[in-house]
């Protein structure tokens, strides 16, 4: 993973040395007063993913426009071509070995202006393999076939407002939430529903190390007990690298296979620039071995929708301390009646979890005061389709001890 950091570092260069060229060719041809031509650069990254392994998109194109309803026939589009089309599982841009993580799509010169609009072109699946739009569930190596909108032929359409001025570059980033962009509608089949944010490219975040040895290891940065953004460690070093996170305090929240929770709060991203370090590969986090408990449960909505995307969270509340989401779940739907079933399952811990303020290295969590918060979770659902969002849960969420109450059903309501 870390040769895909260094390759992709050197194809950014080339592309800004490229541009470079390009522009300083434009701006000696003797047109007199015209102003040089800018650029876009586009890329693509995603954010949390639950339950999946793999989710594989395959691009064509990027178009672009200076109007927001501009159909795709509508003269005046710039276009991104991928040629090949270029497959991508949005899932590796969890690569702590990058500290951009992000796959680009092209660059293009566009002419100074206001531009409204942008389309994402996807391959739609062919019938045949290999598949061109698929996910893999966590646990399993077999692609399902990733049902895609009709709009992948004409794009996806996403508005976003950006000024090109003379001669500059602007970088934008395709921030593609897999999490949410998935819904299983029955018979085991997945549909994509695009939920993608386009944000400007910039290298900020939170970055730190966790020992290597541990497995299945996800740290997230949290605020108000909700997953802003999720990355796991590079496995030859334990370094993770939480990106693109809007200025403001973090709970940053690690967790892994038979350990307990670890959780650094009040960790601050000063700018869109910066970068906050909690840890280094001398002195990085270690997570207290856990016995763990699965728990299980049916979530209902009514009014009833089997095409509703479910997320299931268990959360804890420190104390003192913030209140974080452990793990979190898309919940699947089970299929035939009655209607609007999910079902969801998780693997919890249940020693004490671990808690430090953030402040001067090293940060060390301790489980010292939290034993009161052992085996005590709050199981949390939440649920929206293209119309509706379900938010209250019945009975309501309530503190329960995971191993002596493991099965936990509840209804959702708009």
């Amino acid at each position: 993973m870390s040769n895909r950091g260094s390759i992709f570092k050197r194809l950014l260069s080339c592309l800004v040395f490229v541009m470079a060229a390009f522009l300083a060719a434009c701006g000696s041809s003797g047109d007199g007063g015209s102003s040089a031509p800018g650029s876009v650069s586009v890329s693509m990254t995603d954010a949390p993913a639950c339950g999946f392994d793999q989710v594989n998109v395959t691009v064509s194109k990027v178009r672009i426009h200076q109007s927001s309803s501009a159909d795709d026939k509508a003269a005046g589009w710039t276009d991104i071509t991928l040629d090949p089309p270029r497959k991508i599982n949005l899932l590796d841009f969890n690569d702590p070995t990058k500290p951009i993580h992000v796959e680009p799509l092209g660059l293009a010169p566009l002419e100074p202006g206001h531009y409204t609009q942008l389309r994402l072109v996807l391959v739609p699946n062919s019938g045949s393999s290999p598949l061109a739009n698929s996910v893999v569930l966590s646990g399993t190596n077999t692609e399902i076939p990733l049902d895609t909108p009709s709009g992948v032929q004409s794009g996806i359409k996403l508005i976003h407002q950006f000024t090109v001025n003379s001669g500059q570059r602007v970088d934008l980033l395709l921030d593609f939430d897999a999490c949410k962009s998935i819904v299983q509608t029955g018979n085991g089949k997945y549909k994509l529903k695009p939920v993608i944010k386009v944000i400007p490219f910039v290298l900020n975040g939170i970055n730190g190390f966790v020992d290597k040895t541990l497995t299945n290891v996800r740290v997230s940065a949290q605020q108000s007990g909700n997953i802003v953004r999720e990355t796991g460690m590079n496995a030859q070093t334990g370094e993770f690298f939480l990106a693109h996170l809007d200025p403001g305090n973090y709970d940053v929240v690690i967790t892994a296979d038979n350990h307990a929770t670890a959780v650094i709060s009040g960790v601050p991203v000063s700018s869109t620039t910066s970068i906050t370090t909690i840890s280094t590969s001398g002195a990085p986090f270690t997570l207290l071995a856990s016995a763990t408990q699965n728990i299980n449960g049916t979530v209902t909505l009514n009014p009833a929708d089997d095409e509703a995307t479910v997320i299931v969270a268990a959360k804890q509340t420190l104390n003192p301390g913030p209140t974080v989401t452990v793990k979190s779940q898309v919940a699947a739907l089970i299929s035939g009646n009655p209607v609007g079933d999910y079902s969801y399952a998780l693997t919890l811990p249940t020693a004490a979890p671990s808690l430090a303020a953030f402040g001067a290295l090293p940060i060390t969590p301790s489980a010292s005061a939290q034993s009161g918060v052992a085996k005590m979770y709050t199981v949390q659902g939440s649920a929206t389709t293209d119309t509706t969002a379900y938010t209250t849960q019945t009975p309501a969420p309530s503190v329960a001890d995971i191993t002596a109450v493991p099965t936990k059903n509840f209804t959702l309501t708009p």
